[in-house]
């Protein structure tokens, strides 16, 4: 039997949250027809997701399909029970998540993520926000079928919901995991069947997950997909066990475009940065070698909890950022071979965190010198292009070599928008199943 079971009110929702599990190595399988219903299908399954297609119709009967597929489906084997909801906060979700509630008849309480970062759906002060613009004021408000004239999450579980309601806040997440298991504890304990969490991004989406299994409280997921899937991967283990890989990032890029891009992914994602001295490396050999076995010392001390780290030169910060010229004539070089010593730097820190962790499987480079420099380092005869990631941004894997087939996204330094490198790095996640 699945372990992760989820009910989703329109089977393109269904396939939507199924696809996001799969990219993460689980088995699922979406449920159209239960006359046809195939046991073997399920008992190979990791996950099953059930639509009811019940957005639309009249609430009794939103409910009553969601609590007869949950009894069909509840079993002991199952660790996660998930209501998949609209990410645009339509339908029946109050009814819904009641319902499910009710089926399982186990005192769990409902943990409402409402969020989707990747679609920039995000909750703030309890209100949902669709590319920055209030709930009410898009067209979720003119749907004719389910028209949602409000942005206040709360207000709408409220209306449909016959169970006693509690939020928490950003500034609860921003407090941390032990934090948010105190507080689900002690509002489970005051009488609260609903938790509704504030969410900006997939760093929060983690912290909820992590608060609520330190929480031990049997709960429910309510969401658009994205916490089903970060709970599921921290509680249950693929049947097709995923490799445990790492992503290296080399950002040599010096412009306010990379600069945005890096702080995105570091709100976005949980990385290891590691900054370096770009001076130490044109002021003499033994300073740079001494800057270099610094940070790759501090990355192989640090990285064993990140799944990405980076290595970015720190003349992405303007105080930072050196002037050639002026370097050059001190140096009686070119300015351009000021530059190259920079690269050739990264490129050996690069190396080396990979020579020494064979559990970096993946790479990020940012920045076309920087991408010249590793190939060069690495005695590669080129790249195997297989796909474009987003404009201007190549994946593939090396060809021959000391690192023949490693992946690799390259971007241009001043290619892309603000979310750019954060989807690079997703992208080379779901190539490496991490």
């Amino acid at each position: 039997m699945p372990q992760c079971v989820i009910i989703a009110d329109d089977l393109t929702g269904a396939n939507a949250t199924g696809v996001l599990l799969k990219k993460i190595s689980y088995n699922t399988y979406t449920v159209m027809n239960t006359e046809r219903l195939e046991l073997s299908k399920l008992a190979e399954s990791d996950c099953i997701v059930y639509p009811t297609d019940s957005r639309a119709v009249e609430p009794s009967i939103a409910y009553n399909r969601v609590y007869n597929v949950a009894n069909l489906l509840k079993n002991e084997d199952v660790l996660i029970y998930s209501k998949r909801i609209d990410s645009t906060l339509r339908g029946n979700l109050g009814y819904e998540t009641d319902a499910l509630l009710d089926a399982l008849n186990n005192d769990a309480i409902a943990i409402v993520v409402p969020c989707f970062p990747q679609a920039n759906r995000i909750l703030v002060g309890g209100y949902m926000l669709v590319n920055m613009v209030p709930l009410h004021k898009t067209e979720a408000a003119l749907d004719p079928k389910t028209p949602v004239h409000t942005s206040l999450a709360s207000d709408i579980f409220a209306k449909q919901s016959i169970y006693p309601i509690a939020s928490l806040y950003i500034k609860d997440i921003m407090l941390g995991k032990k934090h948010l298991a105190a507080e689900i504890k002690r509002m489970k304990e005051e009488g609260n069947r609903i938790i509704i969490f504030d969410c900006i991004s997939q760093e929060d989406l983690e912290i909820i997950a992590d608060g609520v299994i330190e929480s031990g409280v049997k709960f429910i997921a309510v969401d658009p997909g994205s916490f089903t899937a970060t709970i599921t991967r921290k509680l249950i283990d693929p049947r097709e066990k995923k490799n445990k890989y790492k992503i290296l990032a080399t950002v040599g890029s010096v412009n306010a475009v990379a600069k945005n891009q890096l702080n995105e992914l570091l709100l976005a994602q949980k990385v290891l940065p590691v900054y370096i001295d770009t001076k130490e490396l044109v002021l003499g050999e033994k300073r740079r070698v001494r800057e270099i076995n610094r940070v790759v010392e501090e990355i192989q001390k640090n990285c064993g909890e990140y799944d990405v780290c980076a290595v970015i030169g720190n003349g992405i910060l303007p105080e930072n950022r050196l002037n050639f010229n002026e370097y050059a004539e001190k140096l009686k070089c070119l300015p351009e071979e000021v530059s190259n010593l920079i690269n050739d730097s990264l490129a050996e820190i690069t190396y080396l965190l990979l020579n020494n962790n064979p559990e970096f499987r993946g790479l990020y480079t940012s920045g076309g010198d920087i991408t010249v420099a590793v190939s060069r380092k690495f005695k590669t005869a080129g790249i195997r292009l297989l796909d474009e990631v987003v404009p201007l941004a190549a994946y593939g894997e090396f060809i021959s070599g000391e690192f023949d087939g490693l992946k690799i996204v390259t971007k241009g330094g001043m290619a892309g928008d603000q979310n750019a490198m954060n989807l690079c790095i997703r992208y080379l996640k779901e190539k490496l199943y991490i």
